[in-house]
Parts: C-alpha cells; sequence; structure tokens
C-alpha cells in the first residue's frame, strides 16, 4: 500500500549495518489455534516495510495483531503465510543484531542495574570487566550514574525503564524492537522517557519497530506509522512522517501545526478500526 503524505526520505547513515536493519514484511497471514481447535486469524495478507534506520510505529486497536507482528520479524514465530525478511534473508529463526524493549519489566531481579545492564557484552563473549566498563558508561548515558549497585526492586518505574533502555542498546543494534515500552507509566515519564528514546536513537540509528496504543506517542517518535485494521489485522494505511529531526521535546512538539494535522490524519483512518474492534467486544454495531 502506498504511503500518505509527504517526505519518505529514509534517515542518515548511522552506526548500524545499514544491509542487515531492512525490515521487509511481505503479504503475512498468520493463524492460530484456539483452545477448542478452530483456526484463529491474527494477521491477512500484512505487507510493509521498514527501512534501515528507520523509527517504523505500528498503531491498531487491541486484538489487531500488533505483537504478533513483532514476534514473527524477531524470529519467535513463522508466518503461516507470506514472508518476513530481514536484511533480505528470510527469518527462520531468532534475528541477529535484533534487541528488545517490552511492556512489562525484562530486568532480572537479583542482579544490580550494573549486572543486568552487562549482560549484553557478556553473553556476546565480552570480559567481564570490559562489560561492566561498557556498562557503566551506558549507565550513565541514561541518566542512572550512581545507582550501578541498587536492585530493580530500589528504583522507580521510569528508572527500571531506563535500565531496560541501556540493556537493550549497549551492544548497539541494528533492529531495535519495541512493544508499548513505556505503557505502564505516567504521563510525565512516559514523556520523559521518549525524549531519551529520541536521544539514543539519533546516536545509534537502529532500525526501529514500536508498537503502540498511544497515537500521539507514535506521531511524536517515527518516520512512519502503519494503521492495522481491527483483527484480523491488515494494513489499512501507512503514513509518512515529515515532521523534521531532531525532533527536540515531544512535549512540545505536539503543540506543532504540522503535528496537529498528522494526528488528525491518521485518527481519521484509526478512529473507524478502534469503534469496531470495541463493538465486537461489546456485541454492539460499529
Amino acid at each position: 500500500m502506498a504511503a500518505r503524505s509527504a517526505s519518505a526520505t529514509a534517515p542518515a547513515a548511522g552506526r548500524t549495518d545499514r544491509e542487515n536493519a531492512r525490515i521487509e514484511i511481505t503479504g503475512v497471514t498468520k493463524r492460530f489455534l484456539t483452545p477448542s481447535g478452530d483456526a484463529f486469524t491474527a494477521l491477512r495478507d500484512v505487507s510493509f516495510t521498514v527501512e534501515p534506520g528507520q523509527f517504523c510505529a505500528v498503531v491498531g486497536p487491541t486484538g489487531c495483531g500488533k505483537s504478533t507482528t513483532l514476534g514473527l520479524v524477531a524470529g519467535l514465530d513463522k508466518p503461516s503465510e507470506g514472508s518476513v525478511k530481514v536484511g533480505g534473508r528470510e527469518v527462520t529463526g531468532i534475528t541477529d543484531g535484533t534487541s528488545f524493549m517490552f511492556q512489562a519489566d525484562a530486568l532480572l531481579p537479583w542482579k544490580t542495574v550494573l549486572g543486568n545492564v552487562a549482560m549484553g557484552p557478556i553473553f556476546k563473549g565480552a570480559k567481564k570487566k570490559d562489560a561492566q566498563a561498557l556498562a557503566r558508561d551506558w549507565i550513565r548515558r541514561v541518566g542512572l550514574a550512581g545507582f550501578e549497585d541498587h536492585h530493580p526492586h530500589q528504583l522507580s518505574g521510569g528508572m527500571r525503564k531506563r535500565v531496560a533502555m541501556a540493556a537493550a542498546l549497549i551492544n548497539e543494534p541494528s533492529i531495535l524492537m519495541m512493544d508499548e515500552p513505556f505503557g505502564a507509566l505516567d504521563v510525565q515519564t512516559k514523556a520523559i522517557m521518549s525524549n531519551e528514546l529520541l536521544g539514543l536513537w539519533e546516536q545509534l540509528r537502529p532500525s526501529v519497530l514500536f508498537i503502540t496504543h498511544d497515537l500521539e506517542e507514535a506521531v511524536a517518535l517515527a518516520d512512519r506509522v502503519v494503521v492495522l485494521s481491527a483483527g484480523p489485522g491488515t494494513v489499512k494505511e501507512i503514513f509518512d512522517i515529515d515532521l523534521p529531526r531532531p525532533r527536540g521535546s515531544v512535549q512540545e512538539i505536539r503543540f506543532d501545526t504540522r503535528f496537529l494535522e498528522l494526528h488528525h490524519q491518521i485518527w481519521e483512518t484509526l478512529r473507524e478500526e478502534v469503534q469496531r474492534s470495541y463493538a465486537r467486544t461489546t456485541g454492539e454495531k460499529a
């Protein structure tokens, strides 16, 4: 499906391996078996591309297959039909060069902040001393210097998200998968974390696949917004976001005239799907 709006130019090259950072989803359908043995279609004929270094947000009503899409790109599952390629190669297992951030904390409670952030380099074969030195640098980058020896339960929700962000980015992934990473945060902390994410993404420029229910968040962060229909999810429309980068504060950009125009355009497309999804759960007519 053709993208709407202006400026579909791919971001400038960063430090990621651009050749391996292109995500291609082509004609993907995904079916699951329900507990009763019936087939349930989560996605139907989904196609879109995330260019190297591009920040792509996927929005849609509950149950439209957003997280399913993320799992297929990550190699956690396989499509029933169609293909998913990363770097021109079919995804057949866990995708190399990929990091994750989830809505729920994925930190190990028995490890300190330093221990959690250092795990990535250690798993890749770095010596413990080198991994910890790199981890200290990333802990500083996310504003948590001085908290290296704290455990997750000693941190606020926003601080834990900072740790998770450092852990996701320390290996400088070519692709960053984010499944509503800030969904559980209060509005103020969510805005701060969005600013932090944009600042770090500008430094590394991985390709980002960002799942969210929050349309304002999607427009403020992304280069491209993919709107999925009510389940089974299909690509209803794709919008290229022509807000200039660097974006600056997400709190302020939301008052920008162009931001409001884009938000209105996308909401007009999304609103019908949200109403359809709600009607299904209540038994009402959309």
